[in-house]
């Protein structure tokens, strides 16, 4: 009985939360993401302002990169067994609590509504039905002392989507001026608007690849892509990669790291070549597919964002592939974009309104996706 009377409160808890929310209009957050490219835990301190159209000023961010331990660690979690990931859930949940505290601290934040986290995706199948992100469990909220909205994808995929992507509902709020969103993180992912609804989908790997090259010789990028530029392209491995299955299938469709270990370094490995010349190949490739998803002859402006924004070689190709204007923002938008659309989407959550679109994910419907959890 003492059991089901909790479980009431919790209930009773969370609808007086839901209504509180509602009310307002003015919401404190921290969006919190961390990339499959392994640069490291993107954070935003960041006010969202709903009275009228919804606007947003980012105050403070920084992303605080990954030791070589956890970079590690979480390149090889997808080959975990259950009793090791839920051992490494723990420890990230407790290491991603101290990350968020340090970042409260330094800036001396207060008065948050919520920490609105992503987590660090592990495993994601949703033909399988299955999606895990680890840093989403309960003992983030007690360990940091502040609401937190987390686990975002598991719902949709439990209604039959593909769990991702995610940030085009923001890309509708929020970036509503451009045909296009695009981006360039561990994947390249798109949205845009079709006849009243958003469009959106992975397009290819990204920095997933090109990191993983550049890692084989000690950088940790390719800075500016320099080290591409001085490459030359493999012509048969641009034809390999180029068709494989994916970029025949239709959306909803998404990517995740098991695809890339599958069939994208396995392929490109087969040949043996310079690492210049495999991340010449690769950005080929990512422009050229990026370009196919773009109507043809078009000048319409692109929002460009993500990590890979920052490399001018890439951002170079895609310009010689489409006629398309690629217009690259402030650089605290190009960098945090998808850390502010998740401080969005928890906002979202917290006021029970619609932060997941069934046309862009597939799902049975649009709804609204997350966890609560109280301190």
């Amino acid at each position: 009985m003492v059991g089901k009377d909790s479980f009431l409160v919790s209930i009773i808890q969370l609808i007086l939360s839901i209504f509180t929310n509602m009310k307002k209009s003015e919401y404190r957050l921290l969006g919190i993401m961390s990339g499959t490219s392994l640069d490291g835990i993107d954070l935003v301190f960041t006010e969202l302002n709903f009275s009228n159209a919804t606007s947003f000023k980012i105050i403070y961010a920084e992303t605080v990169s990954y030791s070589e331990e956890w970079q590690q660690r979480l390149k090889h979690s997808s080959r975990l067994k259950p009793a090791e990931l839920n051992e490494l859930d723990q420890e990230y949940t407790k290491y991603l609590s101290e990350v968020i505290l340090k970042f409260i601290a330094k800036y001396d934040i207060d008065l948050l509504d919520a920490i609105c986290s992503h987590g660090h995706t592990v495993k994601h199948r949703p033909d399988r039905g299955l999606t895990f992100q680890i840093g989403n469990l309960p003992r983030l909220s007690s360990l940091t002392g502040v609401p937190v909205v987390c686990d975002f994808r598991v719902q949709d995929v439990e209604l039959g989507g593909q769990g991702a992507p995610l940030v085009p509902i923001g890309d509708r709020i929020l970036f509503s001026d451009y045909q296009y969103c695009i981006n360039l993180g561990g994947f390249a992912n798109i949205s845009e608007e079709v006849e009243g609804s958003r469009i959106a989908y992975d397009i290819c790997a990204v920095n997933t690849v090109l990191n993983h090259y550049t890692r084989s010789i000690g950088k940790d990028f390719d800075d500016d892509g320099n080290l591409a530029r001085t490459g030359k392209v493999n012509i048969e491995l641009l034809g390999k990669l180029n068709a494989l299955k994916y970029f025949q299938q239709m959306p909803p469709k998404s990517l995740g790291i098991e695809w890339v270990d599958k069939y994208v370094l396995p392929l490109i490995d087969s040949y043996s070549r310079e690492v210049s010349d495999i991340l010449r190949t690769f950005v080929e490739h990512i422009a050229m597919q990026i370009a196919a998803c773009l109507e043809t002859s078009s000048t319409s402006e692109i929002l460009l964002t993500g990590g890979g924004a920052f490399n001018s070689f890439l951002v170079e190709r895609l310009r010689a592939h489409s006629t398309c204007r690629f217009i690259l923002p402030k650089k605290e938008i190009i960098h945090f974009k998808e850390a502010l659309i998740f401080a969005l989407l928890g906002a979202l959550k917290l006021r029970g309104e619609i932060n997941v679109l069934a046309s862009v994910t597939g799902a049975k419907m649009d709804h609204s996706s997350g966890r609560i959890y109280e301190p």
